[in-house]
């Protein structure tokens, strides 16, 4: 039976969040979203990185690893696979959009039980809906996995068709930014492209990981802005993310890809 989702609110476990926390308020916060595997959080080093590089982005002072791990560890006694969720707000302050240098960050560590996902998505490949909404540029925010998502909702609730496991989101120029829970990568030929984050959409630790590793696996790897058009006219194209790591894009916008075997490479190198 899968566990009930538990939670930790700064290490403590019957604690409450604060109405005046501005993470509730504002989304002021940030936030990572790991696999953990016989109790130990995958790509650990990778997602505190991220998660402190983007906690300094916004001012806000990132908790140590220490005790991160220390309530992973204890959520996770049980049941040794499960999802965990790592939330910091910069913390409770007074009404107003101003922030105070004193303020004191909240860490949430929430686990919850792994996703079903459907077995044909590994083995045959996925269906992308082709969301209506178009990204915001923010520079500021770009790349940063931050509390706000108000734009992953509204596009998301654009569906409800099962057939559909994701949605592929565009920008105000029309270029292709990532999809509503997932980074997106298209072939051609030898050459892995994903699409540049630098004025929306975020930069995920399983993304880096094949950009960091595409020699290895044969491929150059270019980080560059992608048309529709483009992302069309590609050999294959891969979403990604750190729950599932890579299925095969087999249907998007009324055309569809022969099945083929990118993502099954991109898994094998991912558990490596």
């Amino acid at each position: 039976m899968a566990p009930p989702a538990q939670y930790l609110i700064n290490g403590q476990k019957d604690a409450g969040l604060s109405a005046l926390d501005r993470g509730v308020a504002y989304g002021d916060g940030v936030f990572r979203t790991l696999r953990i595997s016989q109790g130990v959080p995958v790509d650990w080093s990778l997602h505190y990185n991220k998660l402190a590089h983007d906690c300094s982005a916004l001012g806000i002072a990132c908790p140590t690893q220490s005790s991160l791990l220390a309530d992973i560890e204890r959520l996770c006694s049980s049941h040794p696979e499960l999802v965990a969720k790592i939330m910091v707000t910069r913390g409770s302050g007074s009404r107003g959009y101003s922030t105070s240098s004193s303020a004191s960050p909240t860490r949430i560590v929430m686990v919850d039980s792994y996703p079903d996902y459907p077995d044909i998505y590994y083995a045959e490949g996925v269906s992308l809906h082709l969301c209506r909404l178009r990204l915001s540029h923010q520079p500021l925010l770009a790349g940063i996995k931050h509390l706000n998502r108000l734009e992953n909702v509204l596009a998301r609730s654009e569906w409800s068709d099962s057939r559909f496991a994701d949605g592929l989101l565009l920008d105000q120029e029309d270029l292709v930014i990532e999809c509503t829970m997932s980074n997106i990568i298209a072939r051609f030929g030898t050459i892995l492209v994903t699409p540049a984050l630098d004025q929306c959409g975020v930069a995920g630790v399983t993304r880096q990981r094949i950009l960091d590793n595409a020699d290895h696996m044969g491929y150059y790897a270019e980080v560059r802005p992608l048309t529709l058009i483009q992302l069309m006219q590609a050999d294959e194209v891969i979403i990604c993310n750190s729950l599932f790591g890579a299925w095969q894009v087999r249907s998007l916008n009324n055309s569809e890809w022969a099945r083929q075997d990118l993502a099954i490479q991109i898994r094998s190198m991912l558990q490596e």
